[in-house]
């Protein structure tokens, strides 16, 4: 389930099956390719690179973003909110809700904000992209094949909270990331692997190195 994923930093990754090629909160990617479809989740620059959307738009590209990101940007571009589905490049895609509910975290993703995590149909699979949330109430009713979950803390869930929401969902398989970079560190992952179980975790190995001990 995750093969054609690419986890560059962060929560950048690419997705493709060799025809198909899907950017999802794209920074820092290194790789000359066009992207079919490019997910923004919010406006933080870690998520929201303009320099990495323009490097990886063609003249086809789809840029799905919340709508005060999507304000910014021109040409082919689809504003959400949580709660909206639409169709990219012959896929389906959800946004889900992504904010902070923590005292002391409220100000980073307010909710007030609409930012935005993803549920993708990916060649059969549904891939839930969390963005940068809390474990929030609403997220409870997620479900999906796969999970890619913040955890490195400070600004999104930790590695306990994050093992918690992927036993709400119960994903086929969960995948840390938000870790190792800006905060959190290459340690959390077995946090977040006790935390989740029962479900499985699998752990990418990104790109550039991690960047913090």
């Amino acid at each position: 389930m995750l093969t054609g994923f690419t986890w560059f930093v962060q929560s950048s990754y690419l997705w493709t099956d060799g025809e198909l090629v899907v950017a999802i909160d794209p920074w820092r990617i290194d790789r000359e390719v066009i992207a079919d479809a490019i997910f923004i989740t919010h406006a933080h620059f870690d998520h929201y690179s303009p320099e990495d959307v323009e490097r990886l738009r063609g003249r086809d590209t789809t840029v799905v973003a919340p709508h005060d990101i999507a304000r910014e940007l021109r040409g082919n571009v689809t504003a959400v909110a949580p709660g909206d589905v639409v169709r990219v490049a012959g896929m389906r895609a959800e946004a889900v809700p992504a904010y902070n509910a923590v005292e002391g975290r409220r100000d980073f993703h307010p909710r007030r904000n609409g930012w935005v995590g993803y549920l993708l149909d990916l060649n059969g699979a549904t891939c839930y992209h969390a963005g940068d949330t809390d474990h929030v109430p609403e997220l409870d009713a997620v479900r999906a094949d796969v999970g890619f979950l913040p955890i490195g803390g400070t600004f999104t869930m930790g590695p306990d909270e994050a093992g918690g929401l992927a036993r709400a969902i119960g994903p086929r398989v969960a995948v840390p990331m938000h870790y190792g970079f800006l905060v959190g560190s290459p340690s959390d992952a077995a946090r977040f692997r006790a935390a989740a179980a029962p479900v499985a975790v699998a752990e990418l190995e990104p790109v550039h190195p991690f960047e913090r001990d």
